[in-house]
């Protein structure tokens, strides 16, 4: 017999999965077992299977035969890369997956495939740009004479060196000035 899942995710603990859980029961037409209902808080930067309520469902709870249910892709995976491994695992192991912001719900159908792969090129020429807006800022501000990177504090290698002559460690002096090591290691031989 099928079952049906619904994973619902939020960001910040402001947030709540409540319209998440109505907008699905109302797309499929019936209410969703509150104990198929897998909602958790936790950032969309964290990938699918590192996120350990979606990891507990798809390792514990989904069988073959089975529906999961998201209201929007970007509840499934981080990237599109995340999305398409997380759905493959899924379809491998005999889970339908549907997305019910996508004309072809049911991605792994031939529709669904196709979906995710359109998905997939624009989101690397998405990325593609964003690098080369990205290069060309900082070459813009190199020829302006920003000085790009981390502000240095200016009393920072005199308190290095003051530590440094009372005979601290590196790491004591990263202790005591509350630095992190690697600032410490900078500014131990500077002058």
């Amino acid at each position: 017999m099928s079952r049906t899942f619904a994973y619902c995710r939020v960001s910040t603990v402001e947030q709540s999965t409540d319209n998440q859980v109505a907008a699905i029961e109302r797309a499929i037409g019936h209410l969703v077992e509150p104990h198929r209902i897998v909602s958790e808080t936790i950032s969309g930067s964290v990938q699918a299977m590192e996120r350990p309520a979606f990891k507990a469902m798809v390792e514990h709870k989904l069988e073959p035969g089975d529906t999961l249910v998201v209201l929007k892709l970007d509840r499934l995976g981080r990237d599109n890369i995340d999305v398409q491994q997380t759905i493959t695992k899924l379809s491998e192991a005999g889970v339908k997956v549907v997305s019910l912001d996508l004309p072809a719900q049911d991605l792994a159908s031939s529709e669904g495939k196709l979906l995710l792969q359109m998905f997939a090129a624009f989101a690397e020429f998405e990325r593609n740009r964003i690098r080369e807006r990205t290069q060309e800022g900082l070459e813009r501000a190199k020829r302006q004479g920003k000085k790009l990177g981390r502000p240095v504090a200016k009393d920072t290698t005199e308190k290095v060196q003051r530590l440094k002559a009372q005979g601290l460690s590196q790491s004591q002096a990263a202790a005591q000035a509350g630095l992190g090591i690697a600032t410490v290691k900078r500014h131990w031989n500077a002058r």
